[in-house]
């Protein structure tokens, strides 16, 4: 198999890319590196610089390097912008995604895994979060992640390929400090950006119906991810053309927000300013934890790290680019 790795020069996909080569894969990336950067790839691995809107660049890209499956991770992915510019998420991750298949069938491209979102589950009711439960997202970005997963399945059947989609609930850790994210958008950078800057970090609400009152989610390291992009790559390499596995990647484990800020101040030593309660953000649900049963069943994958682990990996990272945060008695503990 020869993997085309579409945003493979970000911070998942970097490690998806590495995962993918480390293990005897051949692999070559396509990136605009809006996001990405190009000194996150091994040095084996061909970085085509372009978008998965380029159709012209698609097909020379699938042809000369013999693609023979796709691991599609380019796409915008903050929930908050996503609902101020719905036309530019939609051209994106929906356009884009579409651009992207017809090249693939076209050259006759018969594996396809599609990077999904637990945003398709939107609110959920259960608990945990299995692939049954009913997909309503309640965002611009939540609603590209499941009409990509219909259309990516919808094409699978039509055109006899093998295809699966991920929805991975919240991503964080490297594997090491320099594929570590820059983004400041999830949770744990966030907690790093305010404890560097002087300022306190912010749990958003702390009256939701949970055992401490804050939200509570399950956190994947992104090895763990990158490591069941790997299995998943191999099973769609075994399977019949037209089937689909639809799985999500969590632990099963729930973390609330009040205990991740705990976790935070003692990795990092430090403590102060304490964390400060506002308001809840709109749309947050009280708890969203994955089932990780069928990926287990399916693949044989299970998670190795703890959100202790993705913590300390995750300020080595920040410390690499922000050196000033690690002044005295701030370490990794």
């Amino acid at each position: 198999m020869t993997w085309l790795v579409t945003g493979g020069a970000g911070y998942i996909g970097a490690h998806v890319a590495r995962a993918l080569s480390e293990a005897g894969e051949r692999v070559v990336v396509l990136d605009d590196l809006s996001n990405g950067l190009p000194e996150r790839l091994p040095p084996e691995v061909p970085l085509v610089r372009g978008t998965v809107s380029d159709r012209p660049l698609l097909d020379r890209t699938l042809a000369e390097h013999g693609v023979t499956g796709v691991v599609h991770l380019a796409a915008k992915k903050q929930v908050g912008e996503s609902v101020e510019r719905p036309l530019a998420y939609y051209r994106e991750n929906v356009h884009g995604l579409t651009v992207l298949l017809e090249a693939v069938v076209a050259a006759g491209v018969r594996r396809f895994l599609f990077s999904s979102s637990a945003a398709v589950y939107g609110m959920p009711e259960e608990d945990p979060v299995t692939e049954d439960t009913p997909c309503v997202p309640l965002s611009p970005y939540g609603e590209t992640k499941l009409a990509g997963e219909w259309l990516v399945r919808a094409t699978g059947r039509a055109h006899g390929m093998a295809t699966a989609c991920l929805r991975y609930f919240n991503v964080a850790g490297a594997a090491r400090p320099e594929l570590a994210d820059l983004g400041v958008s999830n949770v744990i950078p966030m907690f790093f950006d305010a404890l560097t800057r002087g300022e306190a970090p912010r749990i958003f609400g702390d009256d939701y119906p949970t055992p401490d009152g804050t939200c509570i989610r399950d956190y994947i390291h992104v090895v763990d991810l990158a490591d069941a992009h790997l299995a998943t790559a191999r099973r769609l390499a075994e399977l019949p053309g037209g089937e689909d596995l639809t799985l999500n990647v969590g632990t099963g484990r729930g973390v609330s927000v009040r205990e991740l800020a705990d976790l935070v101040a003692e990795v990092t030593g430090v403590r102060e300013p304490a964390p400060l309660v506002v308001a809840r953000r709109p749309g947050d649900p009280a708890g969203v934890v994955a089932s990780a049963e069928r990926i287990g069943k399916e693949l044989g994958w299970a998670p190795r790290y703890g959100v202790r682990q993705m913590v300390a990996s995750a300020w080595e990272g920040w410390c690499l680019r922000h050196p000033e945060a690690g002044g005295s008695g701030r370490g990794v503990g």
